[in-house]
């Protein structure tokens, strides 16, 4: 059966997307409103959100219950924003362990988390990406629990990219996000920007 969650993030993923809400009526796709820049037409954003479900999840979805809205790019760059961004990476070791401190800076200021380990290289990107978490904890009252599953950098292709598991939710029920970002010299800002890739659609309506 087709996950619709992640063929919702899958979609949110498309250059052309900046938002997506995907509604499903049983196991058949009834609905999908995407939120797009003007930078494409939207004949050409409904093809390539039929060609990505396809190709990913052999989903054919009928281009008539796709709906593109298209804002002007000044609105696209203040919706961009509101979102979490990196401001800083620090780190403070003590002996054979270290504390990894992460600053993120959204609507309401500056937030730091934190998160003490092993000083091992190995175990940095765990560290950065759990301080992050524990500044997104911070920034939203209303988060819920969020765990860091898994976090690494990988090879693709030609390129070293972060990619980072998040589980979060109540004890009943569980959602996963897999996020990712292009490692260049500086690993640990890829890390944070995975942790952000997971989870930025759902941060401003997890605020709420």
């Amino acid at each position: 059966m087709l996950d619709f969650q992640e063929l919702e993030e899958t979609l949110s993923r498309l250059d052309s997307v900046d938002a997506v809400r995907v509604v499903n009526e049983g196991d058949r796709v009834a609905e999908v409103h995407i939120l797009a820049a003007a930078s494409k037409p939207p004949k050409q954003v409904v093809r390539d959100v039929q060609s990505l479900a396809m190709a990913r999840y052999g989903a054919n979805i009928d281009r008539r219950v796709i709906s593109v809205v298209q804002l002007a790019a000044q609105s696209v760059a203040a919706q961009a924003t509101s979102r979490p961004r990196l401001v800083d990476i620090r780190d403070q070791a003590d002996g054979p362990r270290t504390t990894v401190a992460v600053t993120l800076a959204w609507q309401t200021g500056d937030h730091t988390g934190t998160a003490t380990g092993p000083i091992a290289a190995s175990a940095r990107p765990r560290l950065v990406g759990e301080a992050a978490l524990d500044a997104l904890d911070q920034m939203f009252v209303n988060l819920p629990p969020l765990v860091l599953d898994s976090i690494g950098i990988a090879t693709v292709g030609m390129r070293r990219v972060a990619i980072a598991v998040v589980v979060g939710g109540t004890s009943q029920e569980n959602e996963m996000a897999v996020g990712s970002a292009v490692a260049g010299e500086d690993e640990a800002e890829a890390a944070v920007k995975a942790v952000l890739d997971a989870l930025n659609r759902r941060l401003p309506t997890l605020s709420e």
